[in-house]
């Protein structure tokens, strides 16, 4: 099978309006450094012409791949998929909206090429840069749900929930191999995992900019999140992650 230098995971779910905006910006910068990179979009069970313009676009574009889904599994579900599916040497996942610039990567493939195993961007270092703020509410709850994960689960790391990661691909056939969180704590279960297994993380300051159109339910969402830290914490002690 074709290997490349990168492949870039982006979970998708009814994102007709702004995903070909996305896949096209991301193809034009990963053309521009030369080296050979596929983009995985997986498709979640889109209820809107979301598989009909990406499949349409991809026969048109041979770096582009495709997985669906036969339905809504979640987040957490639809990255595992594809990053077991990646061939990169270094493989990234991003937020179909792109708050995280994809330019941000060039931040960390240093720290993949060196040292360490795990690159994820944070929002909340003193570095970073906010350009469009969450509303008050969700900020707060993400303080409130960090708070508990470094209680719970993880401690050390500031901001879990950023979705800009980037992993070596040896990190991610062990790690990704083991989640279980279809939800949106696969971030937390991700990290954990990336301990456990003693792979060496970076957390590193990024640009970021809230999306209006986000599918996070702030209330219902963030209950399943709360359970899932404990769901976690339970299978790790029954040994499902070994």
């Amino acid at each position: 099978m074709k290997e490349y230098f990168l492949s870039i995971i982006i979970p998708a779910y009814n994102e007709e309006k702004r995903l070909l905006a996305t896949i096209s910006k991301v193809g034009v910068y990963f053309s521009q450094g030369g080296f050979p990179y596929e983009i995985i979009v997986v498709d979640d069970g889109s209820t809107d012409s979301t598989p009909y313009v990406v499949q349409e676009f991809a026969s048109t574009n041979a770096h582009v791949v495709v997985l669906t889904n036969d339905r809504n599994y979640g987040k957490g579900y639809s990255v595992r998929k594809g990053m077991l599916s990646a061939r990169g040497e270094y493989v990234f996942f991003s937020d179909a909206d792109l708050s995280t610039p994809i330019e941000e990567l060039e931040k960390c493939l240093p720290y993949l090429s060196g040292d360490y195993d795990v690159v994820i961007g944070s929002r909340s270092m003193p570095e970073s840069k906010i350009i469009i703020r969450q509303p008050w509410y969700r900020e707060k709850m993400g303080k409130i749900f960090n708070f508990l994960v470094s209680s719970v689960l993880l401690k050390g790391i500031v901001d879990t929930q950023c979705g800009f990661k980037g992993f070596k691909k040896d990190a991610v056939r062990k790690i990704f191999s083991r989640c279980i969180i279809d939800g949106f704590s696969f971030d937390v279960e991700v990290l954990y995992l990336s301990r456990k297994f003693n792979f060496r993380i970076k957390e590193i300051p990024v640009r970021w900019e809230n999306s209006v159109f986000s599918k996070v339910n702030p209330v219902k969402d963030s209950l399943r999140m709360l359970n899932d830290l404990l769901r976690i914490k339970i299978k790790d002690f029954q040994g499902c992650y070994r």
